[in-house]
């Protein structure tokens, strides 16, 4: 029922009688409740890794740069996650404290320093969210090439919207 009020309530939508603008809305809170469940599932999966939110975040990328046959160093990932070298080599070395990441020479380029996941780091993760993957993937997979279409290219939209929201400066607050 109270999922029922979250997709009937508006928020800062002017839903109107509109039947169109209605749908709109409905989607996009369904969204918000997806949104919200999925925060609480990362939640639950950082404390049963005893890791943060930025630890989950580069295990993920390197573990999808792995995946891919790529290499990846502490500068990159920093560029990769938007973060000082200085808060990269924190939490690389974090991350290599806790038996999460080692760091390897390149094999080429004896200068540099790839930052590998390890073993254990793909089996909890599998263990954690593999389960999870699978279930997602039942949850969608008789959607119809046209269903498909229509989510990605709305997925699409409102990543481009996300992309161009710029923070609002407290001189605009204030006014």
């Amino acid at each position: 029922m109270a999922q029922q009020r979250t997709l009937d309530s508006g928020f800062w939508y002017d839903t109107g009688p509109d039947g169109q603008r209605r749908r709109a809305v409905a989607v996009l809170q369904a969204m918000r409740v997806y949104r919200t469940a999925e925060l609480s599932m990362r939640r639950r999966t950082r404390d049963a890794l005893a890791i943060g939110e930025n630890d989950m975040t580069l295990l993920r990328h390197l573990l999808q740069f792995q995946q891919e046959g790529r290499h990846a160093s502490a500068g990159e990932l920093a560029r990769h996650l938007n973060v000082s070298s200085a808060s990269m080599t924190a939490m690389i070395d974090r991350l290599e404290r806790s038996g999460h990441v080692r760091r390897e020479r390149h094999a080429t380029d004896r200068r540099s320093i790839n930052v590998v996941a390890t073993e254990r780091t793909h089996h909890e993760m599998r263990d954690a969210l593999g389960d999870m993957h699978s279930r997602m993937l039942d949850a969608v997979i008789e959607m119809t090439p046209d269903e498909t279409q229509a989510v990605l290219e709305m997925l699409a939209r409102l990543r481009t919207v996300m992309d161009e929201v710029h923070p609002v400066s407290p001189e605009r607050i204030d006014s």
